[in-house]
């Protein structure tokens, strides 16, 4: 496999609430660039890691593309939009659980799979591609079936696909379209990393061994269903099983939760271990992230 992950997705300005009250504080973050920023921290220099989206040529735009540069983070595959800019969101935090309000309905990243040929490019060799099911939603009908084509054809020439449903009806114009596509989207994956909380509303799985059988059915080779700290099942052409007396943590801030573990998943798999200790590394990685404030914790890497 080349050693090299490409992470698909969109990347927004960031507010969140500053220690000193009253204040707000900047920064860049998303789904799927949260993945990508723990993945570089925890995987050795010589794999590369790179992030595929579309921002703006304003300002805060030209600050998403340095912070990615400085964080080794490649942006080659980063486009621009002379007509649209980078999206916004801020979180609202209560009890460690947060809430998000968005701007970003006319984003450039909404717009990231509009050329098939830049897409094809991008992937062309790639080790690992990885997306989410918020990468998924912000498209157009035929930008998911521009990107869903060159997922086929790079998973045919070898890229291992995986995909994290990261469900959000927000984004949907209906449920029906939202957990359809999610199964489209679930099909072409090799490795699918749900969240049982989200599947069990959404697709009314009675308990993770569900979301396994749900997702496996679809065609994807292994399912590890997280489930906020409580256990772990997984299952596939690689095994099935349980991690179970996982350490619990007070959450400070759940924001990129589910993004480190998958990070963590990965690039312990990367490195030779096996699933069951995967499993429990990305567990203390993101059982750590929560117990900071924001997205991107340097202290839990």
């Amino acid at each position: 496999m080349h050693k090299s992950v490409l992470s698909i997705g969109e990347c927004m300005v960031e507010l969140s609430q500053s220690p000193q009250a009253g204040l707000w504080q900047l920064g860049i973050a998303g789904d799927t660039l949260n993945t990508a920023w723990y993945l570089r921290r925890l995987l050795p220099a010589d794999w590369q890691i790179g992030y595929f989206t579309r921002v703006g040529t304003g300002e805060f735009s030209r600050k998403a593309v340095d912070f990615l540069a400085a964080e080794g983070i490649l942006t080659r595959h980063v486009g621009q939009d002379p007509r649209h800019e980078i999206g916004l969101y801020a979180i609202s935090l209560a009890d460690g659980e947060r809430s998000f309000s968005y701007w970003r309905d006319n984003s450039a990243a909404r717009r990231l799979a509009d050329d098939p040929q830049v897409l094809a490019d991008a992937l062309q060799g790639c080790g690992i591609a990885y997306l989410s099911g918020i990468t998924v939603a912000i498209l157009s009908p035929g930008g998911r079936a521009a990107l869903f084509e060159a997922l086929r054809q790079a998973r045919a020439q070898g890229t291992q696909i995986v995909f994290d449903p990261n469900l959000r009806p927000r984004l949907w114009s209906d449920a029906h379209t939202m957990c359809d596509q999610t199964q489209t989207a679930a099909a072409l994956a090799d490795l699918i990393l749900p969240s049982h909380d989200d599947e069990r509303d959404h697709f009314g799985d009675a308990d993770p061994l569900a979301t396994v059988a749900r997702y496996l059915s679809c065609g994807s080779r292994q399912v590890i269903v997280k489930a906020g700290g409580a256990a772990i099942h997984f299952g596939g052409a690689e095994g099935a099983g349980v991690v179970d007396g996982l350490e619990r943590a007070v959450p400070v801030d759940t924001t990129s939760a589910g993004d480190s573990f998958n990070a963590g998943y990965l690039a312990a798999r990367l490195q030779g271990a096996g699933i069951e200790a995967s499993i429990r590394s990305a567990h203390d990685l993101s059982r750590k992230v929560i117990s900071h404030r924001g997205a991107l914790v340097v202290e839990a890497v």
